[in-house]
């Protein structure tokens, strides 16, 4: 004890010069992390914000008690249940819900810095916030606190059963709670509470947007929203009440009650749960939640419909990658593609009954009379790249304009050694393929070799750019070496983008061919659009 107390008074005494033992006072108590090797700056790993209520594991979680003794922040190795990209086996546990924070030495109560909070993504169904993937030397580098949050995955964050106990969601307002904690407790570590800037990439982009579109209090002053928003189509799907039951079964247990089959699976180990998700696809992702009196509701409309109040007063950076479909297309037999890819992807935003002309106005712009060979790939390549990624990026960029918004658009199109999905899939082809960009904001550790003079050239362009943003609100509040051209916002008159490349390089209106032709048939067809038909009834 006499110990902890000369440690209170020395971190007392010293707060205002730079940190040397990585011991925090927080609200909750004191929390002790450890002294990165790999550069000057603390880690404070695996902190939980929240828990899961095992009695209903699919629920909303509940908050993590005060520490009785100094919490020891020194594993980042919690991920919640999942089938792991990795090496594809199932792993994970519900005692999940931690953050990892970094924080540069130099960060004081006197010298407070930005902070970054990162959502991955992975389809709302893997991912997780370790350094495996997300190692923070290249942007703590850039004197900014990082934070990296978990979130519950497939049935346990994205079950949407329309009912108080299960409203859906549950993934998101995880997000939540975790925002909510770094709001209230990033000044124990030598963070700005009053400039916070969340980012993330693909479903966490549309994380991101989400949090943008929601009514709850605002918890951040930036965005960034790397290749994904909630214009996505495959952001938002229906609720299904009979999940719990078709679960339930594949696990042996025969029943028609939702509430039956649900205590059920909260006794059951949640590998098994994983597997039976498995089993019965695409029926875990974000959903418009109903009422309930005292249950906290996240997704309140469509996000086709919804207003983004919040673009007027916080600041938004979004963009994509030029070639988003260029793993999936690039070496698929040509026996798997198929012409229906039109009417299956159209079929998931629009109304088709009532128009035919829809599926052949969309093939004959891509394709034109072509059957399906290798001279076509890539055209069919570049419609789903549009529509499931491009286009719902561009209609976001409207709707923040529309409220107000003050928003920085980006191409990434840079292809170099650390592509990190070309990487993993051995390909060569140029161009950034979806999810490239990762690891030239972070040190992935699948690279076991250090960055080549090109790729560091661009993890330094890319963090600087990012870092800026969070600092300033401005990525490129001067021209420098590094960065020698003023990036501008758009306006609804002009659409410049930064292409970040070998070179950066302005532009405007990326892909205009066949974003013109998006938005001609959004604005005609905006009819057809489900969304809108089921406000209209």
């Amino acid at each position: 004890m006499k110990v902890v107390v000369v440690n209170l008074v020395l971190l007392v005494t010293v707060w205002a010069l730079p940190r040397i033992d990585p011991l925090v006072e927080t609200k909750l108590g004191l929390i002790r992390g450890l002294q990165a090797t790999d550069g000057d700056y603390s880690m404070f790993l695996g902190i939980p914000f929240a828990k899961v209520n095992a009695s209903n594991p699919f629920g909303p979680s509940l908050p993590y008690p005060e520490f009785e003794d100094v919490f020891e922040a020194n594993d980042d190795t919690a991920i919640c249940p999942q089938r792991e990209e990795f090496d594809n086996q199932i792993v994970g546990t519900l005692d999940c819900l931690h953050l990892n924070v970094y924080v540069p030495n130099k960060a004081t109560s006197r010298n407070k810095l930005p902070v970054l909070v990162w959502i991955y993504g992975g389809g709302f169904s893997i991912g997780f916030a370790g350094r495996f993937v997300h190692g923070p030397k290249y942007l703590v580098k850039q004197d900014i606190i990082l934070v990296t949050l978990n979130y519950r995955l497939g049935p346990y964050g994205f079950m949407c059963l329309d009912t108080p106990e299960v409203p859906g969601n549950q993934g998101l307002k995880d997000q939540l709670s975790a925002l909510r904690w770094i709001k209230e407790h990033i000044d124990s570590f030598g963070g700005d509470a009053n400039k916070i800037t969340i980012f993330g990439e693909s479903a966490g982009g549309v994380s991101v947007d989400y949090h943008l579109i929601s009514e709850q209090e605002k918890l951040f002053n930036q965005v960034i929203l790397q290749s994904g928003t909630a214009q996505c189509p495959w952001a938002v799907m229906d609720s299904d009440r009979n999940t719990p039951t078709a679960l339930a079964k594949r696990l042996g247990l025969d029943t028609d009650d939702v509430n039956d089959a649900l205590k059920f699976l909260s006794t059951v180990e949640p590998d098994l749960v994983i597997a039976a998700s498995l089993e019965i696809p695409n029926r875990f992702m974000p959903c418009i939640e109903k009422d309930f009196d005292g249950v906290e509701k996240f997704i309140a409309n469509h996000p086709v419909n919804s207003a983004i109040p919040k673009a007027k007063d916080i600041l938004i950076l979004s963009g994509y990658n030029n070639q988003e479909m260029l793993v999936p297309y690039v070496n698929r037999p040509i026996s798997t593609l198929s012409l229906n890819m039109f009417k299956n992807n159209l079929a998931i935003m629009f109304d088709l009954s009532n128009d035919e002309d829809l599926e052949t106005i969309m093939r004959q712009f891509y394709v034109g009379d072509e059957e399906v060979s290798d001279k076509i790939r890539w055209d069919l390549m570049n419609f789903e790249a549009d529509y499931t990624f491009g286009h719902p990026v561009h209609r976001s960029l409207s709707k923040y304009l529309d409220n107000g918004g003050k928003v920085y658009h980006y191409i990434f199109s840079y292809s170099g050694d650390r592509n990190f999905v070309k990487y993993r899939n051995n390909i060569t082809i140029g161009g950034a393929s979806h999810a490239d960009e990762i690891s030239y904001l972070f040190d992935v550790s699948i690279f076991k070799e250090s960055p080549t003079k090109e790729d560091q050239l661009v993890i330094d362009r890319m963090t600087t750019l990012w870092a800026n943003f969070a600092k300033y609100g401005d990525p490129t509040p001067e021209t420098t070496d590094l960065l020698p051209i003023k990036w501008d916002p758009i306006t609804k008159d002009s659409l410049p983008y930064l292409n970040i490349d070998n070179e950066l390089t302005l532009g405007s209106r990326p892909f205009h061919k066949r974003t013109t032709f998006l938005d001609l048939f959004y604005k005609t067809n905006e009819h057809l659009l489900k969304a809108n038909q089921r406000q209209n009834k």
